[in-house]
């Protein structure tokens, strides 16, 4: 998989990427974004966590690593700002014009919004899953990314924390896979992205979009969703 040029300034050989067609993956944190890029294979862009960490947290002059939940601060506090977040950085950059061209990716209905009307050329694939289904993967991927910070206190906000994101079936599935603190930070995760990302918003703005191909990435194998995709590009002639 070939990375691909981006800068927030034109440059020789780059062109505006509101110029240039683009497939934009969509989904949350535990979805199937990362396999599913890598199983494509191709060319991608500098992904979201890359763009927030040059061209935002530097903003409020801070530098990563940070905890999860500082980022979702950082970010919010950008979005207040710029109301179509991380799409309003991917929209004002220029890349290298080449095509199949990836980028992961976007969250929630403001972002999406966003790209709609500023990336005309851009394609999306909504990945979707819930959130009983993304916490089990956080719990397995062992990604440092994922680390928030804890306090001895806090077995007793588990519960709490839970509801409305998990059933008690849900939850105590969760704990049998992993100790309660490892669970509560990945449980923290889930619902701060669900409080912040809506995952609900962007199937309501794409399902049915001509632009757009929607992925239960837990009901199809990856080979399903790799072909599905491609699939979705030989439709549009690309």
């Amino acid at each position: 998989m070939a990375a691909v040029a981006f800068a927030l300034e034109p440059r020789p050989n780059l062109v505006p990427v509101k110029d240039h067609p683009l497939l934009i993956l969509v989904g949350l944190t535990g979805v199937g974004k990362s396999t599913l890029v890598e199983a494509l294979g191709f060319s991608r862009l500098p992904d979201r966590r890359e763009l927030v960490d040059l061209y935002v947290l530097p903003r409020y002059g801070v530098n990563p690593p940070i905890p999860r939940e500082e980022r979702f601060r950082l970010t919010r506090r950008f979005r207040e700002e710029f109301p179509g977040g991380v799409a309003e950085v991917l929209a004002r950059g220029f890349v290298e014009p080449r095509f199949p061209l990836l980028f992961d990716g976007l969250r929630g209905e403001a972002e999406v919004a966003y790209a709609l009307e500023h990336l005309p050329k851009a394609l999306f694939v909504v990945l979707h899953a819930r959130e009983a289904t993304r916490l089990k993967r956080l719990l397995s991927r062992q990604d440092a990314f994922d680390r928030v910070e804890l306090r001895p206190e806090e077995k007793a906000e588990l519960r709490a924390l839970a509801e409305g994101v998990l059933s008690p079936g849900e939850l105590e599935e969760a704990l049998a896979l992993a100790p309660w603190e490892e669970v509560l930070a990945k449980l923290k995760i889930v619902a701060e992205e669900k409080r912040n990302y809506n995952p609900l918003g962007p199937l309501r703005l794409l399902e049915d979009h001509p632009r757009a191909l929607i992925l239960d990435t837990e009901r199809l194998s990856l080979e399903e969703e790799v072909e599905a995709v491609r699939g979705f590009l030989r439709r549009l002639g690309l």
